[in-house]
């Protein structure tokens, strides 16, 4: 059997597994002018919280009792188009099934001699891309800069902050528990972590570690961790916002500082994004990219949860702070 992963209904604040439906089909037949995929390594992000309410958005909602899509790594099992062929491993954004068809539009074939097959929905993947390019784009570091990224022990934050160390920057890192601090500044090279959850004055904290304040804050989660960053920001202080995990859940939207007055004030930028806008960019940016992580200047930190079932638990987790650097769930291989 076929086993599918569908959005059973809408949450309500946080998600919860009672959200997802596990039903199960029959494995289908690859026609002319398509591909049989098998699942191999699937792609959990915050985003896709935002997909389960029905609201207007840069990307459509996931429909009620449809299976959920996000970033897949499948095994090519049989195939009805020439630039395909048995054994090829393809990315893409797939349904959350075991095994399905495909026309091959949208998929990207990936080399795993070149790199582990997880790295090419992380470090290689879309998590790659929005560090670097959200952060050379819009951050635009420079040597000797401060660069603060809150997130930091996430997919994406692990990344931008080796990014910022590898552009001379001075880099700090925010993040939940004293486990990750560590992680941050031995294996990623960060200059100083923050643990928010037991800094009772995170606005004083930033101004300690960052007595030059800061250049550039890379913002992966909103809230007050952001409301206190921006106390600290600098004259022609860049502010990349690349997601509000904070905020995700919240079924009011809170009130925080009035943003103006400190942009006005510092003249400062502060531009949310997603990673399409830069999509003219992705050849060169995934070509240094894999040059550095060759070369041993970027280390990729994963999280692997192992077995179709537990997709929807890995994704939850997420909302826990549960994975070091990018969660992926290791269907088969």
């Amino acid at each position: 059997m076929n086993k599918t992963i569908l959005l059973h209904n809408r949450p309500q604040g946080k998600p919860t597994l009672e959200n997802f439906k596990t039903v199960d089909e029959e494995v289908p037949t690859a026609e002319e002018g398509e591909l049989l995929l098998k699942t191999v390594y699937v792609s959990v992000d915050p985003y896709l919280r935002g997909r389960m309410n029905d609201a207007k958005s840069y990307i459509p909602p996931f429909e009620l009792n449809k299976p959920i899509q996000s970033g897949i790594i499948a095994e090519v099992l049989d195939s009805h188009l020439p630039d395909f062929k048995k054994g090829d491993f393809v990315s893409g954004m797939l349904a959350w099934k075991e095994f399905q068809t495909s026309t091959g539009k949208g998929l990207n074939k990936v080399d795993p001699t070149l790199a582990k097959l997880s790295s090419y929905l992380g470090i290689l993947g879309m998590t790659g891309l929005t560090a670097y390019l959200g952060l050379t784009e819009i951050g635009k570091p420079k040597e000797g800069e401060t660069l603060v990224v809150s997130g930091a022990a996430g997919a994406v934050g692990t990344v931008v902050g080796q990014i910022g160390k590898l552009l001379g920057c001075k880099v700090v890192g925010i993040t939940g528990n004293d486990e990750k601090v560590k992680l941050l500044t031995s294996t990623f090279h960060f200059d100083h972590a923050i643990n928010y959850k037991t800094t009772p004055d995170m606005k004083e904290a930033i101004k300690s570690t960052c007595p030059d304040g800061v250049d550039v804050y890379f913002d992966n989660v909103g809230g007050e961790i952001s409301d206190a960053v921006l106390t600290n920001i600098n004259k022609f202080a860049r502010l990349p916002v690349c997601g509000a995990i904070s905020l995700y859940n919240k079924t009011e939207v809170p009130m925080g500082p009035r943003l103006q007055p400190i942009l006005l004030t510092k003249s400062a930028t502060m531009r949310g994004f997603i990673i399409g806008d830069f999509a003219s960019k992705f050849p060169s940016a995934t070509r240094q990219l894999a040059a550095w992580l060759k070369d041993g200047k970027l280390q990729s930190s994963e999280t692997i949860v192992e077995g179709f079932d537990n997709i929807p638990q890995a994704f939850l987790d997420l909302f826990e702070g549960k994975n070091k650097g990018k969660m992926v769930v290791k269907v088969g291989e």
